[in-house]
């Protein structure tokens, strides 16, 4: 929810006033909980009413298609979230429908000019990807969307990432670094030697990352497609 009340600043900012109805799709109780926490901890939302759907985008359009629902949106954002959707362009296309004709729809991910785009097309296939359905980042969607149609804006959102501590031995802050990075839980522990030592060595090259004053620099950088 974090995002979605920066969101919901701007947009009341420039429509002072104006009823805001903001849906939440979000499988996990936790991630709600949290959202749920930061609404009642924030002021000014007045004429915003919350609702919450504790379900994936998947179960959402299933439901709203067996109750025979339509709800069309002014803007709906998929920040980061993706890489947890098995039919991609079919999401895409089911809530690209959901937009009003002035609507347009948010998507962020990773890069494809990233760290990610190296270190996951070479070695995601090793990886658990527990929970993961697929990689997926920015350079994959211009030909997706040329295909389905759809007009669309593409921004990169430059970001840098200081991982030196995933090369110091033992160091806590490193060791979850390298689990969010390979999506593995404990990976410095679980991986098989030959697989930790490529990646390691990957992480250093300047397909990925970027070494300035000693220190190592990952291409964290983001992808933004807007689409109309």
């Amino acid at each position: 929810g974090e995002m979605d009340l920066q969101i919901l600043s701007k947009i009341r900012a420039r429509y002072p006033g104006v009823t805001i109805n903001n849906d939440a799709i979000e499988p996990s109780a936790s991630q709600v909980s949290k959202y749920k926490e930061h609404v009642a901890q924030a002021s000014n939302l007045e004429n915003i009413k919350f609702t919450w759907h504790k379900e994936t985008a998947d179960e959402y359009e299933s439901r709203m298609n067996a109750e025979k629902k339509t709800k069309k949106w002014d803007f709906i954002h998929m920040i980061q979230m993706l890489y947890y959707v098995k039919d991609i362009p079919g999401t895409l296309r089911y809530f690209h429908s959901l937009l009003e004709s002035q609507g347009k729809l948010l998507i962020i991910l990773v890069s494809g000019k990233s760290g990610w785009e190296t270190l996951w097309r070479k070695y995601s296939s090793s990886f658990p990807l527990e929970g993961f359905c697929t990689f997926i980042s920015s350079g994959d969607f211009p030909k997706m969307l040329d295909s389905a149609g759809m007009k669309y804006q593409l921004y990169e959102l430059p970001s840098r990432l200081d991982i030196t501590s995933c090369f110091v031995e033992g160091d806590k802050n490193g060791e979850l670094l390298l689990d969010f990075l390979t999506e593995t839980s404990d990976f410095s522990r679980t991986a098989p030697p030959e697989l930790k030592r490529q990646v390691m060595e990957e992480l250093r090259k300047p397909g990925c990352s970027e070494i300035r004053d000693g220190k190592v620099f990952f291409n964290s950088s983001l992808g933004v497609i807007v689409i109309e």
